[in-house]
């Protein structure tokens, strides 16, 4: 097919996809402990269904120790063709009221942008109709062998990477194509060649040895939580950078974005700035962050006036392409051990340590990929990078070390929001990436025959 008629297939399906969007978007399927399991096992179970419609005849629910299984399939092509791999996942984040949302997480909401909002819609129920859409352009006859994995746990302790390596049989393939990305902004195309990793801790700060009154015993004193934040805050110098000795940093060269564009999705209160140097890619990209994601101490509803004696907060540091996570991680202990202040007590316990990631771009389905995103837009592709995590990919690597990466998606980082209230979704960027994926797999099955 020609470029304008996969474009012209792609558009008739769009109502019939946005419906699937909206469909799955209404199903809370949330996989952390504590959410009910329920609808994480009806949007398994319609997810399923939804791709055997598409030509995935032999799609199945794969076991798994425990938690949600992940779905997969394989749908052959004509004999000697490439073996390409799709991704997604059909689990999201939980959408907590007081997050702030203005419309219901749990109703895909079209509004006056013509964005389709709610949890899942760019984070990464899009992604699953996007695959959809791309088997349909076909009628469910791809020009290449095609293999489907559906993760059901990717935002939470993933079972996935567990299973992979259990079964690297499955995950042979010429090229992975994950759909759990995105551009830099709507309409302008790029593709992700460099992910940050992850690695976090548990520090606990204590001071004393029970909670003591604060009129007699304070000024003298230390508490433990004002210990706590004056540790916290040797993370950073007075610009915002991290101040962890060791850690490691890389030159950005890729696609950026302006100040404006990243104050537009990050939505900060009047008066706050930006924090770091460099440009906005550089401090996403190719600089350490650390962040403070959760704290435990003495409820304001439940404070009294004593001093506190323990405080502990969980940090997480996204570490630059190309680090080692163990060392990273170990340098950032190193710091909390020894800037404690008035000799406070620190125990830091290492929770995670994933694993950064570059994609090669030297080989023939990343050109591929390059030429079908071009064909797609009709505009030169950049090369962007991802703040986000993904130990998956390592270990897809590790299972078929000759696959190459195609990392892209609906997720524009300008506006989508992932993770955060009100995320949301071009349903253009949805249609430019059918058309791109489809061109894809023609591009490949073409210069292989």
């Amino acid at each position: 097919m020609q470029t304008e008629e996969v474009a012209a297939r792609a558009a008739a399906l769009m109502p019939s996809l946005l419906d699937r969007l909206a469909e799955l978007v209404a199903i809370p399927s949330v996989a952390f402990p504590g959410y009910p399991p329920e609808p994480v096992h009806r949007m398994a179970d319609r997810t399923l269904e939804l791709f055997r419609e598409v030509g995935f005849t032999d799609a199945r629910f794969m076991e798994v120790p425990s938690g949600y299984p992940p779905i997969y399939a394989e749908l052959p092509g004509p004999p000697g063709s490439p073996v390409v791999l799709l991704y997604a996942h059909y689990d999201v984040q939980p959408a907590p009221p007081e997050q702030g949302w203005t419309s219901d997480p749990w109703t895909a909401t079209r509004k006056d942008d013509g964005r389709i909002y709610g949890r899942g819609a760019a984070d990464d129920k899009s992604g699953l109709v996007a695959h959809l859409g791309t088997l349909q352009v076909f009628d469910g006859h791809p020009p290449c062998t095609v293999k489907l994995v559906l993760e059901g746990m990717e935002e939470t302790e993933s079972n996935l990477e567990a299973f992979v390596e259990a079964h690297p049989e499955l995950f042979a393939c010429d090229a992975f194509v994950v759909c759990d990305m995105g551009n830099l902004e709507v309409g302008q195309p790029a593709l992700s060649t460099a992910l940050r990793g992850d690695v976090a801790c548990e520090v606990t700060v204590t001071t004393l040895q029970h909670p003591l009154h604060s009129g007699v015993y304070g000024g003298p004193t230390p508490d433990a939580m004002i210990a706590l934040a004056r540790l916290l805050a040797t993370l950073h110098d007075d610009a915002g950078d991290v101040a962890v000795e060791g850690v490691s940093r890389t030159p950005w060269t890729g696609e950026d974005l302006t100040e404006d564009q990243f104050r537009a999705g990050a939505d900060l209160v009047d008066g706050v700035s930006l924090i770091g140097t460099g440009g906005i890619g550089q401090r996403l990209y190719g600089n350490p962050s650390v962040s403070a994601i959760g704290v435990d101490m003495t409820s304001v509803a439940g404070s009294s006036n004593v001093l506190i004696p323990e405080a502990r907060a969980k940090l997480s540091m996204r570490i630059v392409p190309g680090s080692d996570p163990e060392a990273e991680l170990d340098a950032l202990v190193a710091h909390l051990e020894t800037h404690a202040p008035w000799g406070a007590q620190v125990e830091v316990r290492r929770t995670k340590a994933a694993p950064p990631f570059t994609c090669p771009t030297d080989g023939p389905a990343y050109a591929a990929a390059r030429d079908a995103l071009e064909q797609a837009y009709g505009k030169p592709v950049g090369e962007a990078g991802s703040g986000a995590s993904i130990p998956l990919l390592r270990t897809l690597q590790t299972a078929s070390p000759g696959a190459e990466f195609i990392l892209w998606g609906p997720e524009d980082v300008a506006k989508s929001r992932i993770h955060a209230s009100d995320e949301s979704v071009d349903p253009s960027e949805i249609e430019h990436l059918v058309v791109a994926q489809a061109l894809l797999l023609q591009n490949l099955a073409a210069r292989s025959s």
